[in-house]
């Protein structure tokens, strides 16, 4: 399945809403890509931290990505109004990104190595598990 989702990651390119989101943007950088909604509980708990290891690791070549799956831009926007991104943003409602990764869930995020082999990923954000998320960023940064 790993290898199978590298390959797809090696020519993945999408349009997304006059946006066009490409791995090989990224390539050399550890990429925590995170799948969200507005409407998603969860999602408004993770963006401070996602803000946070966001700053805390650019230097060290992390960069953090959000998908957003809403159907209607404007509820996205709203939603960032009240939990602001200080990360890079892309919105796919047509859901086709999401369907490449094998989205089962939200949030859903996936930890993407430098040499773009997806190292982790998880369903929901649970702040029980920041340390988990973290050692497994910092393990793809070495």
């Amino acid at each position: 399945m790993v290898r199978v989702l590298f390959a797809l990651l090696c020519f993945l390119s999408f349009e997304t809403q006059a946006q066009t989101f490409a791995i090989d943007n990224y390539k050399g950088k550890v990429v925590y890509l995170d799948f969200w909604a507005s409407w998603c509980g969860p999602c408004k708990e993770s963006f401070p931290w996602l803000n946070a290891i966001q700053k805390k690791y650019k230097d060290k070549n992390l960069v953090v990505v959000g998908i957003n799956l809403d159907k209607e831009k404007s509820k996205a926007e709203g939603f960032l109004k009240e939990h602001p991104a200080e990360f890079a943003l892309f919105f796919n409602s047509e859901g086709d990104l999401a369907k490449a990764f094998g989205v089962k869930g939200m949030p859903y995020s996936v930890i993407i190595d430098k040499n773009g082999r997806v190292v982790h990923s998880h369903i929901g954000f649970n702040p029980d598990k920041i340390k988990e998320y973290t050692t497994v960023i910092e393990g793809a940064l070495k």
